[in-house]
Parts: C-alpha cells; structure tokens; sequence
C-alpha cells in the first residue's frame, strides 16, 4: 500500500518527501475536500520532484460541467502532475459523472496518455447529494480512468469508517479490482487504519491531517516525522 500525502506548497512536500510518502498530492484545503490549488504551486513541486517522486494534484470538488472540469484536468497536466484526481461533487448521478470523467480522460489522453486519472467520489455523498459511492468504479471503468478513489467532502471530523464500514468499503475495492483498476482511500484515515486498509486491499491510502502538526488539515503544516510515523506503520 502505497502513502499519497496531501501538501500545500513545496515546503510541506519536502517534508512529506523527507518522511518517505510515496506520491506527493497538491492540494488547497481553502477550496474544499479536493480543492485545486495554483498552477505555479504544482509546477514547484513538481520541479522539486524531478520526476524521482510521483506528484498528484486534485483539481477541485468540480461541478457538473465537462468542458470547465477539463480545462482544470489540462492545468493540472501542464502544470507537471503525473496524476489528476476529479472530485465529482456536483454530478449528481453515474450518467453525470460518466460524462465528466469521459472529457477528462480524452483531455489528459490527448495530452501525455501516460497521466494517470482518478475519479473520486465521497463517503459522504448521501449528505451532498452526489454520485454515490458505490457507483464510482463503475465510472471509473467505463471512462477508461486508471484510479476509483473516495473521500470525506465534510470536514467536520467524521472519517471515512463513519460513513462507510468495512464491509461496504472491501466492496468498493473488490469491483474496483474486478475492473482492473487501483484504489485510493482518503478521509480522516490515520496510523489505526492501516490494517484495515491493508486487510480491504486498499493500493493508495490518502492522508493530510493525521501528519500535520495538531492533527489539523487546515492549520497545522506537514511533519516528515509524523509521515514517517505512517510509513513506518504502513
């Protein structure tokens, strides 16, 4: 299981390099669950990579609009990411998302068809209204994406295992497997997941709050000791 650690700017991921995190996400907590940060950040970070780490960038809890969402998806691959992950917050239902994701997919293909595509959902989403979960490997499969992810879009400090249990989320993993692709678990999951997100199957465990300093994913910064705390475990 791989460790995805979620940086704001490039100070966070030398840190989160420095603890052993195996792909450095680019984020911007300020914008949401997902939310996008600026391209000269990714360009930071992905220079400092120099292509000896993976970067990943999330281009926001998009909407349901294709063309607006593939702009972002290109951004983020011009920027230098080498995975793009779509939070699909505001389509509502699989033929939504099926759309969105299948104008992202032809963006990045297009582009550098090595790019690897994400499509997350949220464990939450009964409460925003979105795709729900289980529909999200489904999506993921029929747009040609690689990753079938989820996320907690609220942050109220409910996790993934409140809104999901273990039963519901080696579901999730097993038909996402069964359709070849990897899964990426995120959500407030910390250091007492690890055996069940291996137990499941999960390929990428997502974190950003448990390795920040207070355990705070929006004020507290990125310690390479608490990730290599993580890894450690992992």
């Amino acid at each position: 299981m791989e460790l995805l650690v979620s940086a704001i700017n490039l100070e966070e991921a030398k840190e989160a390099r420095l603890g052993g995190a195996d792909i450095l996400d680019v984020k911007n907590p300020k914008e949401g669950s997902l939310g996008a940060n600026f391209p000269w950040i990714i360009k930071q970070i992905s220079d400092y990579a120099n292509g000896e780490i993976v970067v990943s960038t999330t281009i926001g809890d998009v909407p349901y609009k294709p063309g607006t969402v593939s702009l972002a998806a290109l951004g983020s691959a011009v920027s230098g990411s080498d995975y793009v992950k779509v939070g699909l917050y505001g389509t509502k239902n699989y033929d939504q998302a099926l759309e969105v994701m299948n104008a992202v997919v032809r963006t990045i293909r297009e582009y550098d068809e090595n790019i690897v595509v994400v499509a997350c959902g949220y464990a939450d989403a009964y409460k925003t209204g979105s795709i729900l979960p289980k529909d999200i490997p489904l999506v993921a499969k029929n747009s040609d994406c690689d990753v079938a992810m989820l996320d907690t879009y609220i942050k109220d400090g409910h996790r993934l295992t409140d809104h999901m249990d273990v039963d519901e989320l080696k579901d999730f993993v097993q038909t996402a497997h069964d359709y070849g692709l990897k899964v990426a678990l995120a959500g407030s999951v910390n250091k007492n997941d690890v055996d069940m997100l291996k137990s499941i199957g999960c390929d990428i465990m997502g974190v950003r709050g448990c390795v920040c300093s207070g355990g705070d994913r929006n004020t507290g910064t990125i310690n390479h000791k608490l990730v290599q705390e993580l890894k450690d475990n992992i």
